[in-house]
């Protein structure tokens, strides 16, 4: 049942994609605030109980309410599951983001394709020209793809029910809200971050083995295992690195700011951004999902024919 409550949720989302997945961040946040409150005393040991307070309790709600429903019908553990995935999923959005900015940037509307990339990446991208503006759209787009998509995916085929999905979201919400603000290892915050890395390795690697497997292979790989180590978030490196291998353009360096330029490691091989690759990145998501579905759909052969 596994594949068919992907497809179902996938499906879901996609004709009718909703704001489900924000009201849960939303609801989340604001229960990881007060939580925050009480614990945040500067001191690890206390932000380990504060993420263990704020995720055990949702992740022992989520499993009982499909132990229940299960327990009245396997159609209703199996809508559950398929709830949990819609509102966690975000494939549709990502899809009519990469589309519009690429719009605006093959009709030489640079303001616009600007103000469409900073409202949905929120990187601040005043002083990009077009190719700056692709790349970074470029970046964001992969990483969305694998936060909101492929991790998801991963983790629910990994965990039984609908733990997985939720424990993966609710991880990188705590990591982007306490591990953020990590300045020493001693901090509040240290243990969420590092909390979502241990989660997040084995969806990122997946993620990335996809884009290798949906775009150059060779160049995929060579970027991986060369370029990935240089970013200073390994997740983000390997995903990139082997996304831009995959696409065969070349992404990170330099990103002018209205302030100056910042410095980030070079990934990929080949020629720069622009909307030719944003198209081919929409490409790219697209036939690694597909690539995942016929993965689980051999499983579920395989697991009948047994």
């Amino acid at each position: 049942m596994t594949l068919f409550s992907l497809i179902l949720a996938l499906a879901l989302e996609y004709w009718r994609p909703g704001r489900s997945q924000d009201r849960f961040a939303s609801l989340f946040s604001a229960y990881a605030d007060m939580v925050e409150r009480y614990f945040d005393t500067g001191m690890r040991r206390h932000g380990i109980a504060a993420w263990i307070l704020a995720v055990v309790p949702v992740l022992a709600l989520t499993g009982w309410i499909h132990h229940v429903l299960y327990g009245f019908s396997p159609l209703l553990g199996w809508m559950w599951n398929v709830a949990i995935l819609y509102s966690t999923l975000s494939f549709r959005r990502l899809g009519d983001a990469l589309a519009g900015i690429r719009d605006a940037l093959r009709s030489g509307d640079t303001p616009l394709a600007r103000d469409l990339s900073q409202g949905w990446s929120g990187a601040s991208l005043e002083a990009c020209n077009d190719t700056e503006i692709a790349r970074c759209v470029i970046e964001s787009g992969l990483i969305h793809a694998h936060r909101h998509v492929f991790a998801i995916i991963v983790c629910f085929v990994l965990l039984p029910g609908p733990l997985g999905p939720v424990l993966y979201r609710l991880s990188d919400l705590l990591s982007a809200r306490w591990g953020g603000r990590v300045r020493a290892p001693d901090a509040f915050g240290h243990f969420a971050a590092r909390a979502f890395e241990i989660v997040d390795w084995i969806p990122a690697r997946s993620t990335a083995a996809g884009f290798a497997i949906a775009g150059n292979f060779e160049d995929a790989v060579y970027c991986w295992r060369v370029q990935a180590a240089s970013w200073l978030n390994q997740a983000e490196g390997v995903i990139l690195a082997s996304g831009a291998g995959a696409l065969g353009v070349r992404l990170g360096d330099a990103l002018r700011e209205p302030n100056g330029q910042y410095h980030r490691p070079e990934v990929g091989v080949g020629d720069e951004a622009d909307a030719d690759f944003l198209q081919s990145a929409i490409g790219l998501i697209w036939r690694t999902l597909m690539l995942w579905l016929l993965l689980l759909l051999a499983l579920e052969i395989a697991r009948w024919a047994g």
